[in-house]
Order: C-alpha cells, then sequence, then structure tokens
C-alpha cells in the first residue's frame, strides 16, 4: 500500500462509519467522506485500493441496517405524527412508486429504509445494494482520485485511466438504469395495449 495502515487506519475507520451511517439513512455525509478520502489517497496520504474496499463494505452494512429498520418500523418512523409529517410519507410514496417502476433498480435512487419498508427481499436487495455501492463507490473514489491527481499536475497515464473508469462506471449507472426503466415501461404499455377491454 502506498500509504499502508500504520497512524492512518483510524481515517479508514472513520470513513467507514460515515459511509455506513450515509447508507444507513443519514444524508449527504458518506459522499463528501468518500470524496474527502479519495483526494487524500491522490496525494498519497491514503490508498485508493484501501479506500474502495472500505467504502464498498461499509455500504453494504449500512443498507443492510438501514434496510433492517425500515422492515421492522419503517412505516411507523414515515407515518409517524410530527412537523415533518407530511414530508416523510411523500419520500415513502415517491419511494413505492420507484419500486414500482424501475423494480430492483429502485434500489440505486432509493435510501435503503424504503427498500426495507417496501418488503423488498432481504437476498435481492443484499445483492443490488453491495452492487450499488460498489458502483457508486468506485464511480466517485476513481472520478475524485483522478481530478486530485490532474489538479496537482503530477498525473501519470495511470492517474488518468483512474479517472476515466470512474467517470465510466458512473455512465454505466445511468445508462443501465434508463435502458431498463424503458423496457419495463414499453413492457408495461404493451401488456396494457394486449390486455382485453371492458365492454361499453
Amino acid at each position: 500500500m502506498a500509504a499502508g495502515l500504520g497512524n492512518t487506519w483510524w481515517q479508514y475507520l472513520l470513513l467507514f462509519v460515515l459511509v455506513a451511517a450515509s447508507w444507513a439513512g443519514v444524508p449527504a455525509i458518506g459522499t463528501a467522506a468518500l470524496g474527502a478520502a479519495a483526494v487524500a489517497a491522490s496525494q498519497r496520504r491514503l490508498d485508493l485500493a484501501a479506500v474502495i474496499a472500505v467504502a464498498v463494505v461499509a455500504g453494504e452494512a449500512g443498507g443492510l441496517c438501514g434496510y433492517a429498520i425500515g422492515r421492522r418500523w419503517g412505516r411507523q418512523l414515515l407515518e409517524r405524527p410530527g412537523r415533518h409529517q407530511a414530508r416523510r410519507e411523500k419520500i415513502m410514496e415517491r419511494g413505492e412508486g420507484l419500486y414500482a417502476r424501475w423494480g430492483r433498480l429502485a434500489v440505486f435512487v432509493t435510501p435503503a429504509i424504503v427498500s426495507g419498508t417496501a418488503k423488498m427481499p432481504p437476498y435481492r436487495f443484499a445483492f443490488w445494494n453491495l452492487l450499488d455501492s460498489l458502483m457508486w463507490t468506485v464511480a466517485l473514489a476513481a472520478s475524485a482520485y483522478g481530478v486530485g491527481r490532474l489538479a496537482t499536475g503530477h498525473h501519470t497515464w495511470h492517474d488518468v485511466a483512474i479517472l476515466v473508469i470512474g467517470l465510466g462506471a458512473g455512465a454505466l449507472v445511468i445508462v443501465t438504469a434508463v435502458r431498463r426503466h424503458r423496457r419495463r415501461t414499453a413492457r408495461r404499455a404493451g401488456a396494457v395495449a394486449a390486455s382485453p377491454r371492458d365492454p361499453a
């Protein structure tokens, strides 16, 4: 490793905690933590492979925690009376709508707690959440690392390749999601057109 564990173990631990908390339901902090860790790796203060491995595992662990909370207490939490009740209910309605339209790919765009509340099968959620964590981590970490290396002016073709991989991973997720959504929409439209109409 370029940076080893040495005195940096606590930074990897902090990265794990923040990313896991983000995937469990605390917004934004995981993205910020991973971006900062990848930039630190670009300055050789952390190791990029270790950053990616920690973040992927943290995303899966945090997602499973959020899923478990949603499956056990999700609807009570989202529908409990309070100042933000209407907003929470709207989040749930939007999440259920996404699952109806996007199927398993909704894991990529909804909080884990919504997946649990929607009763997505656990094994299916675990697989798609891990894939989501992997793609998100590679896209963000590789992009931030590549930009960090380019900003220093000491980049090599290897650093540029990592940046391209990061951008490519992000683009792949978007293209795959859009194509799958279009196929589901086309199938649904075909099923509706093929179904017998009620007599007038």
